[in-house]
């Protein structure tokens, strides 16, 4: 049969037709894509939420732990004694100018307000602070140079607006540093109110000029931040970054650079400044910043880096060196005024264009700015008193276990740290020149200057440069101190004298000065003077004063070498030495320090001062407890007192004369030091108000192969002429019960009208020679 529906295929006519499906509504479709696409994108966002919340809650909570306490000051400050202007103290107007620098005084063109000065000719006009010329400006004039020299030496001081002459002016008490427990680090905080606004501009403009705008972060630097990143630029952290992100990064996180630490930045930042007014989180972020290494510190702060770089205060920086410090921030170790200045300086510059740019200065400011020389300060660490400040930390750790915000208050006098400072690196020049030709390594040379009354310790120099070795040689450098230790070989025979009622024992007494061997413990010793000579008879005073090894040893022995340990025990000083011949000879062990403290007891009657480095501590204004070790007596008033007036015989006419050569007027007290071998050199000196030690050696312990008279005694000279300058000349005063008489000085007896040479000897009543001299006794 024919298929009826002609035309159609054959499959066509089989198949069943199928029901067109229904079709959704338009609205139902855009429903089901908008729920998809939210769930898509909203599950990560909360997601996302919850983690940011959950480190928001986490990292706030650091940060809330640290605004409680850790972001204030928490580390010491240490201070030194107040300052002291005086008539015919050895200062420049340079000098003077630092350490008004050191105290924060601002310089002006006209100082009329506390805390100002400013510079004359050869005059300044200080306002002090503090103390009895509280907002009375002083004008301090110095000697008149010849000229194009500086004067060296302060004439004198008056007020400022005419009247009596002052003999002094004490100003407040200049902080030497911060102790940072975390690391070696120098910084100094410093209020915003105290920062100078170019300062503060120049930073703002070069890193952060929005950062009076944004919240904490910088959503325009993140976004082209993270542009960078996705273009696979790894350095996608760099430029990004606000004030307050790099004060977050330094002070709670690691230096890592993955998104996750950004992250935690971001949030960090944001949280802070919810916490922080914008001024505090500047003044936080000025007085941390880092800016680069001194020696072995990292220095930190615009403050610190102001003295560093400029020696100024972070007041009296110019806009140009202001640039300059801001310029620094990027990369400290690139653009360091001391190791790339050029760099430093064409960083400077930008500095100087974007401060103008942003509106903080004129372009004719920023041109003249530009032009400047950058001309960075001579100051270095050693300045900072670095080997004292060590000296002080270690204290505070073992003996009075402080920690946090504290004030020390020292005992070192920050001008006679400077002399010291100076003494020891001119004194080592010389030894330099002299150790070059014999082709050996360098010397070092440790100082410590003490006031002999108090104990307390007013300057003190551990080395040549903290920068190259922060090894405390005046702490820590155990010597032998030779010929240092023979005023106690002989404080030991006139104690034993007046123990025994002797008179033979005296200033006068004659010993044989000539080659002799000593039998002790079944050994033989023949020891030698230095130089090989002999003096044949000669009195004890002369013995010491030309230090002759024999007569001196033979004094140990008529005391008895017992005696003379036992006197060192008492003394308490170095390690104990054997009650042997060679004791006389200074052959055992003792620090500078522990030299210093030994030698009081001539300043002090017989009475040991310890060194006293502190004064007080203070935590939030109240005073913590100081230790005071007491006074100890270890001699007599008069048997000191006699071998004081001997060691002025060191100086007058010994091995110390070379001290009266250079200039030194004062009456002192004192003696040099050679050890065996030329090993190490000494210089112990002394008035009745300050007492300085001298050490000169290698760190190898081989011999420097110079004795005290020519390594430390120029040193001492150096010191103690600038620092007595000025002070009055003291003399020693005898104690009860001594006496003095005309002697003849080669033989020792009473003089008489014939003797060529007189002296007028010092003895304990009772002790006087009663022989007239017979080498000149008029004969008809």
């Amino acid at each position: 049969m024919a298929n009826p529906r002609i035309g159609l295929p054959q499959a066509a006519v089989a198949t069943k037709p199928k029901r067109p499906a229904a079709k959704r509504p338009a609205g139902k479709r855009r429903r089901g894509w908008k729920f998809y696409t939210l769930l898509t994108i909203g599950i990560p966002c909360l997601l996302l939420m919850g983690v940011t919340t959950y480190y928001y809650i986490t990292l706030a909570g650091l940060i809330d732990a640290r605004l409680q306490g850790e972001f204030q000051r928490a580390d010491p400050r240490v201070f030194a004694r107040p300052f002291e202007v005086r008539r015919g103290q050895s200062v420049t107007p340079r000098q003077l100018v630092d350490r008004l620098n050191d105290l924060g005084y601002a310089q002006r063109t006209r100082a009329d307000l506390p805390g100002e000065f400013t510079i004359g000719r050869d005059t300044i006009v200080i306002v002090p602070r503090d103390g009895e010329s509280k907002g009375k400006p002083a004008r301090v004039h110095f000697v008149v140079a010849a000229k194009d020299q500086e004067p060296q030496g302060i004439a004198y001081i008056e007020p400022a607006g005419g009247g009596k002459k002052w003999d002094s002016l004490e100003l407040e008490t200049p902080m030497i540093t911060a102790l940072i427990a975390t690391g070696r680090e120098k910084r100094r905080d410093v209020p915003l109110a105290q920062i100078p606004p170019r300062m503060v501009q120049a930073v703002l403009a070069i890193e952060d000029r929005r950062f009076y705008d944004h919240p904490g972060i910088d959503p325009i630097a993140i976004v082209g931040a993270l542009f960078n990143y996705a273009l696979g630029d790894k350095s996608y952290m760099r430029g990004a970054s606000t004030l307050t992100q790099q004060l977050v990064k330094n002070t709670f996180l690691t230096q890592d650079r993955t998104p996750k630490r950004k992250l935690q930045e971001w949030i960090m930042s944001v949280a802070l400044e919810r916490r922080l007014n914008k001024d505090k989180v500047l003044e936080l972020y000025l007085n941390d910043v880092w800016l680069g290494q001194r020696g072995s510190f990292a220095v930190h702060g615009v403050p610190e880096a102001s003295r560093l770089f400029f020696g100024k205060d972070i007041a009296n920086v110019s806009l140009a060196e202001a640039a300059t410090i801001a310029g620094v921030i990027q990369s400290p170790p690139r653009h360091s005024p001391f190791n790339h200045p050029e760099r430093s300086k064409e960083r400077r510059n930008v500095v100087l264009k974007a401060m103008a740019a942003s509106g903080f200065i004129t372009e004719d400011a920023a041109t003249r700015a530009s032009r400047e020389p950058l001309l960075v300060s001579a100051r270095s660490l050693e300045n900072e008193a670095p080997y004292f400040v060590d000296y002080i930390g270690q204290e505070l750790q073992d003996k009075y276990k402080v920690t946090g915000a504290v004030d020390v208050y020292t005992t070192l006098d920050m001008h006679l740290q400077k002399l010291a400072q100076d003494a020891v690196r001119e004194g080592l020049d010389k030894v330099d020149e002299i150790l070059a030709r014999r082709k050996r390594q360098r010397a070092q040379a440790a100082l410590v200057a003490i006031d002999p009354r108090t104990g307390e310790i007013l300057a003190l120099v551990g080395g040549r440069s903290y920068n190259q070795t922060q090894f405390n040689r005046a702490l820590n450098a155990n010597r032998q101190p030779g010929s240092v230790f023979k005023p106690f070989v002989y404080l030991a025979a006139f104690e034993r004298a007046v123990q025994e009622s002797r008179t033979d024992i005296t200033a006068a007494t004659v010993v044989l000065d000539e080659p002799t061997t000593w039998e002790f413990n079944q050994q033989t010793w023949s020891p030698a003077n230095y130089d090989g000579q002999y003096e044949g008879p000669i009195t004890l005073r002369r013995a010491l004063a030309l230090s002759r090894n024999i007569a001196t040893i033979k004094v140990a022995e008529a005391a008895g070498y017992d005696e003379v340990a036992g006197l060192w025990k008492r003394v308490g000083a170095g390690t104990p030495p054997r009650p042997y011949p060679s004791i006389a000879l200074g052959v055992f062990e003792a620090t500078p320090l522990q030299v210093a403290a030994a030698y009081t007891v001539f300043a002090n009657n017989g009475n040991i001062r310890p060194l006293k480095p502190i004064t007080k501590i203070l935590r939030a204004g109240k005073a913590l407890p100081v230790e005071t070790p007491p006074v100890r007596n270890v001699a007599r008033a008069d048997t000191t007192f006699i071998v004081t007036n001997m060691m002025r015989s060191v100086i007058n006419e010994g091995t110390g004369a070379g001290a009266r050569a250079a200039g030194f007027v004062h009456d002192a007290a004192g003696k040099s030091g050679t050890t065996n071998d030329l090993r190490d050199a000494w210089f112990v000196g002394f008035t009745p108000e300050l007492l300085t030690v001298v050490w000169v050696g290698l760190d190898d312990n081989n011999p420097v192969g110079l004795t005290g008279t020519q390594a430390a005694l120029p040193i001492w000279t150096a010191f103690m002429t600038r620092a007595m300058a000025g002070r009055p000349n003291t003399q020693f005063q005898p104690p009860e019960g001594i006496s003095f008489v005309d002697i003849d000085r080669d033989t020792g007896k009473l003089a008489t009208p014939s003797c060529p040479r007189i002296f007028r000897e010092a003895f304990i009543q009772g002790t006087e020679p009663a022989e007239i001299c017979h080498l000149h006794t008029f004969r008809p």
